[in-house]
């Protein structure tokens, strides 16, 4: 039995400044929409760090540094293979913000956060990201049903 597995692999950043703020994206997509933090696919070749600087690079014009792992989402596809979600923390940015076709970016304070109209599972994602003693969101079927577990 091969223990290869076909693996999507993605990243999120939360950034973050020293007023108790957030950067958010207002995503725009017919897969996945609403409040959630910026990010995307990591490409062939390139490393999970710096995918996920590209990514904030290009969805919000921003340059990030001294990315700190929080943790990662992750799931089984109905055709056995896997998606990936590494999460990442930082307060090191610089540049002009600036939105994307990905959607709005705005700050936002880190309270009222939990109270907009967030993209689906980010409620539970924003757990990963704040709490020292969570690092996985784990995300599976059973009997039809999609639930989530954090470890």
């Amino acid at each position: 039995m091969s223990r290869e597995i076909a693996t999507t692999l993605t990243n999120m950043c939360m950034i973050y400044d020293d007023q108790g703020r957030v950067l958010v994206q207002d995503k725009v997509s017919n897969d996945w929409w609403g409040i959630t933090f910026p990010g995307g696919h990591v490409h062939y070749e390139e490393s999970v760090v710096d995918s996920t600087i590209r990514e904030i690079k290009e969805e919000t014009g921003l340059d990030i540094s001294d990315l700190e792992i929080c943790g990662i989402k992750d799931w089984t596809n109905s055709d056995g293979s896997r998606y990936v979600v590494f999460l990442y923390k930082t307060n090191k940015f610089s540049g002009q913000l600036q939105s994307s076709d990905e959607g709005e970016v705005y700050w936002v304070d880190l309270e009222e956060l939990k109270h907009l109209k967030l993209a689906s599972s980010m409620d539970i994602m924003l757990e990963v990201f704040l709490r020292d003693d969570i690092s996985e969101h784990f995300f599976f079927q059973e009997d039809g049903v999609w639930k989530d577990i954090l470890k």
